[in-house]
């Protein structure tokens, strides 16, 4: 028998709420996008927790996603968290010439856009990351910002759904 049980939909509904919006900041560096999504707990089941996160961010204003973006390291950049560190996991093992190619683009990507090149890493190998970033390059301004949302609510719930599944003290 383990010695710890997984988080689970109901032991984050019985989190006190400064427990719940330290987790969810975690999810999402945007202090608006957790205060509105604790708003709704507690969530009668995985879904509607992961609906109200999807309806929150897609409300909120591009200098709030600004903030979500600051919780996001570089793809293949220094990895400050462990949550960004498991996601980008195929790009430490990587060549140092894709490597060096990632550094390259992203900065690239970031004077073209203003901000850090922002995807889904998860299960994808640092080639794929390097052609999905090549690939949003040709994007305008407008697609772009409408991909990296997407990107970030792709992030979002994958992260929330490791959050229920974690396993706690």
């Amino acid at each position: 028998m383990p010695a710890h049980a997984a988080l689970g939909l109901d032991g984050f509904n019985r989190l006190t709420d400064r427990q719940r919006m330290h987790l969810l900041f975690e999810v999402c560096s945007s202090t608006i996008w957790a205060r509105r999504v604790l708003a709704a707990a507690p969530f009668r089941d995985v879904d509607a927790l992961l609906d109200r996160a999807d309806r929150v961010l897609a409300e909120l204003p591009d200098a709030e996603i600004d903030a979500a973006l600051d919780g996001h390291p570089r793809i293949g950049g220094r990895v400050d968290n462990p949550t960004s560190a498991r996601e980008q996991a195929s790009v430490a093992t990587a060549g140092d010439d894709v490597r060096a190619e990632l550094a390259a683009k992203n900065r690239e990507y970031e004077d073209m856009f203003g901000y850090v090149y922002l995807v889904c890493a998860s299960g994808r190998t640092a080639e794929e990351l390097l052609a999905i970033l090549t690939d949003r390059l040709a994007n305008d301004a407008e697609t772009e910002r409408r991909v990296m949302r997407s990107e970030l609510a792709k992030i979002n719930r994958l992260r929330l759904q490791r959050l229920l599944s974690k396993e706690t003290a």
